[in-house]
């Protein structure tokens, strides 16, 4: 006798595993964190070391990448670390519009993802409508 039930939530065994990939890609994240913060840190030492009033203006946009780049690093560890905690609390993988949960290649692809594909291609084609 088969059930005709809808998986509501990925088991335990399912979850360890996402967790060991969330957990494998904060820890290169920061690392790539600190390494940006290093660089920001040696231009600015580079520009301590010019006389005064002699900006360099390729150094500042290269600062203000760097700096771009750091912010969005650690928007993304945010998420990751989001994810580690709807883990634990046995959410992860339901998509929070629909309540289905996310196939598990695009959890694969984009660990922190909170909605399906076919949720965030319905938000596309409401901001698209919204435009015209």
């Amino acid at each position: 006798m088969a059930e005709n039930t809808e998986k509501t939530r990925y088991s335990e065994v399912e979850l360890s595993e996402f967790k060991e990939l969330i957990t494998k890609k904060l820890e290169a994240s920061r690392k790539e964190l600190g390494y940006l913060q290093e660089q920001i840190k040696n231009l600015g030492r580079e520009n301590d070391n010019r006389m005064p009033g002699l900006e360099d203006g390729t150094s500042t946009l290269e600062k203000e990448y760097l700096n771009q780049m750091a912010s969005r690093q650690i928007q993304y560890i945010q998420h990751l670390e989001n994810a580690l905690v709807r883990i634990e609390n046995q959410t992860y993988g339901i998509c929070r519009s629909t309540s289905k949960l996310i196939s598990k290649e695009r959890l694969r692809a984009v660990p922190h993802a909170t909605l399906s594909i076919e949720a965030k291609k319905n938000r596309s084609s409401n901001k698209s409508r919204r435009r015209l």
